[in-house]
């Protein structure tokens, strides 16, 4: 491993593209900002593939070894973001295989993180109700396909173009938008009663 004098403060300052080739070259300090700036959305796409936190924990432990252990492989570091999701993407697909193999499923009742509401002083039976709301959004997301489920996670909560899906899952756009399609029609039916 190439060793580099320690990164120091000026590393907030630099671009992404930088920080990623200086931790390609070996920099572990130049890794630790890219670790906790993507850390938290990570864990956000494991958790809501698996709706289990430990296993989300796990993985995006998992996922942050192996990009480390991988880093020089990346082509173009702007791409580490994605290249990053896509990693945890193939690692909560591997878990699910797992679980479905041992006869389990790995699904806690917890919500998605909460969505602040549009006024601050909104009265609580509306709050509770769009609490309620986000419990059956989730429990409706576990019951989805494990490709429907990555698809939308990706793309509505993680502002993922129909590009960067193709490209992260190795489909076709065409075979995204449908995919796309089909999520959006079967929570649309399962959030009927929400409407």
């Amino acid at each position: 491993m190439v060793r580099h004098e320690p990164a120091g403060p000026d590393l907030e300052d630099m671009d992404l593209a930088t920080v990623v080739e200086r931790a390609q070259d070996g920099d572990l300090e130049a890794f630790e900002p890219l670790v906790i700036r993507y850390e938290t959305s990570l864990f956000r796409m494991a958790y809501r593939m698996l709706g289990d936190r430990s296993e989300a924990e796990d993985v995006t432990q998992e996922t942050l070894i192996y990009a480390w252990q991988k880093l020089e492989t990346l082509r173009e570091p702007v791409t580490f973001p994605t290249w990053l999701l896509r990693i945890g993407a193939n690692r909560c697909k591997d878990t699910i295989r797992s679980d479905s193999r041992r006869g389990t499923q790995a699904v806690e009742d917890e919500t998605l993180e909460r969505i602040p509401s549009a006024a601050a002083g909104e009265d609580p039976h509306r709050r509770a109700e769009s609490r309620a709301g986000m419990d059956q959004l989730n429990r409706l997301l576990q019951t989805l396909p494990e490709d429907q489920r990555l698809v939308w996670i990706l793309r509505e909560l993680h502002g993922f173009s129909y590009n960067q899906l193709a490209e992260t899952l190795g489909v076709s756009e065409t075979v995204v938008r449908g995919r796309l399609a089909r999520t959006r029609k079967n929570l649309a039916q399962g959030m009927e009663a929400w409407r």
